[in-house]
């Protein structure tokens, strides 16, 4: 009689978090890093850039004062595009955003987190209102929304974390946070 001896693998010893994806810095909800990182990762991906090729705008989104979230006046950021290329994504001024935009759109930060966290559709979202067109054509938003679920991808490709998930002193030092980039940068 044979004896037969079986190998197994070991299963990853890993926690289940990092099984399921890879690790990611966080980053917190509408701060200058979080816009930076997301710019970072996005010029170095050649195939994020082709999925954009043919996307070309000066989107601005209003992010509405939430002082429960820690956000004390409406926070401001730009996405700039022409032909896929991202020319700018940082934090700007409301001057400078209803001066530049092409597209100005606003929503609540609770609105904007089901959006990034792909629990609703931009486009959906939009056509009901929850998202408000503040300057610009509403067909010209729906000419550039066939794209929404890239600039999703982009400003979803580092973890992101809301104020609504944090503990209290997380919170709190997050709202220092904010005021003080806020002073910082005039935004």
């Amino acid at each position: 009689m044979r004896s037969s001896t079986k190998y197994h693998r070991k299963k990853s010893r890993k926690p289940y978090f990092l099984q399921r994806r890879k690790f990611m810095t966080t980053f917190y909800y509408c701060t200058p890093e979080w816009l930076k990182e997301s710019a970072r990762a996005y010029r170095s991906n050649p195939k994020a850039k082709e999925k954009l090729k043919k996307l070309s705008g000066k989107m601005v989104y209003r992010v509405k004062a939430e002082p429960s979230w820690g956000i004390e006046k409406d926070v401001y950021f730009c996405l700039f595009f022409e032909q896929g290329e991202l020319i700018r994504l940082e934090l700007v001024s409301e001057e400078e955003g209803k001066r530049e935009a092409e597209f100005l759109m606003g929503a609540t930060p609770q609105a904007w987190k089901k959006i990034l966290r792909k629990e609703n559709k931009f486009i959906t979202d939009f056509m009901l209102g929850k998202i408000k067109l503040e300057k610009g054509s509403k067909l010209g938003v729906l000419s550039v929304a066939p794209h929404a679920n890239n600039v999703i991808e982009l400003l979803t490709s580092v973890e992101l974390v809301f104020p609504d998930e944090l503990s209290k002193d997380e919170f709190e030092l997050y709202k220092a946070n904010m005021k003080s980039f806020r002073k910082e940068l005039g935004v």
